[in-house]
């Protein structure tokens, strides 16, 4: 299965122009075989609004729902993508996941919100979601989430080997994506995609360096500091030697 991963510029309260480069994207990698493309947190409204976070969600399958679902169908391709989730007088830090088709496949709500302006924005969600894409068992886990290490334990327990993470980490926070990421994908043997935004909004840089990296640590594709659409195929992983595989999660010992 080929995977995509756009890096882009934060949304900042563009919804129309957020879905044009959404089609944009998908179109490109339809031309490059992907069968799945993930893009970054919050991509509808924005992340770093938090006075738009309230007042633009919406619910699941409302009209965002409907025009991404929309765009998979005539591209041919998946999309996971993180948006802003009302439901009733709450509202989530959420992602969602669409096959090719237009039908989706899963919906996560962020767990672990990081810092005051996502605290007061969002409710925290409290489970996980697991579902089959490719021949992989997928999972979606949003931006700090991933730098918690049980939460990725826990989702290769459950037998998950392929972590898609929408993300929106600032500049300065480079080592989440070059070195947190690496080793959750070691530690757990699990091909984690790791999707960021560059440039900046409403006065918060974002630090790029998008990744997707395969279950042995080692990095697919790297995105920079600027736009860019990346493409890996993760049929490598039935050629890697299984000898190269962390067993920390079959060897784990626990101390009282």
């Amino acid at each position: 299965m080929k995977l995509a991963l756009y890096q882009g510029a934060p949304t900042d309260g563009d919804i129309e122009g957020a879905f044009d480069r959404i089609e944009r994207a998908l179109t490109a990698a339809s031309a490059m075989g992907a069968r799945m493309a993930v893009f970054p947190e919050l991509f509808l409204p924005g992340y770093n609004r938090p006075d738009l976070h309230s007042a633009l969600s919406q619910e699941q399958d409302g009209d965002w729902e409907r025009r991404l679902a929309d765009l998979c169908r005539v591209a041919g391709v998946g999309l996971t993508l993180g948006w802003a989730e009302r439901d009733g007088d709450t509202v989530f830090n959420a992602a969602s996941c669409f096959d090719p088709t237009g039908a989706k496949l899963a919906h996560y709500r962020k767990v672990q919100l990081f810092g005051p302006m996502e605290a007061a924005s969002f409710a925290p969600g409290e489970a996980y979601c697991t579902f089959d894409l490719g021949g992989f068992r997928a999972a979606l886990l949003i931006c700090y989430d991933v730098e918690f290490a049980h939460h990725v334990t826990a989702l290769s327990r459950r037998g998950v080997d392929l972590l898609l993470v929408p993300t929106a980490n600032p500049a300065g926070f480079e080592n989440v994506a070059d070195v947190l990421v690496p080793a959750r994908a070691f530690e757990n043997a699990m091909t984690v995609v790791y999707a960021n935004y560059h440039g900046s909004e409403a006065g918060l840089e974002f630090g790029g360096h998008s990744a997707i990296v395969g279950p042995d640590g080692n990095v697919l594709a790297r995105a920079g500091a600027g736009e860019a659409l990346l493409i890996a195929d993760l049929g490598h992983r039935d050629r890697l030697d299984s000898g190269f595989l962390s067993t920390q999660n079959r060897d784990r010992r626990e101390i009282e």
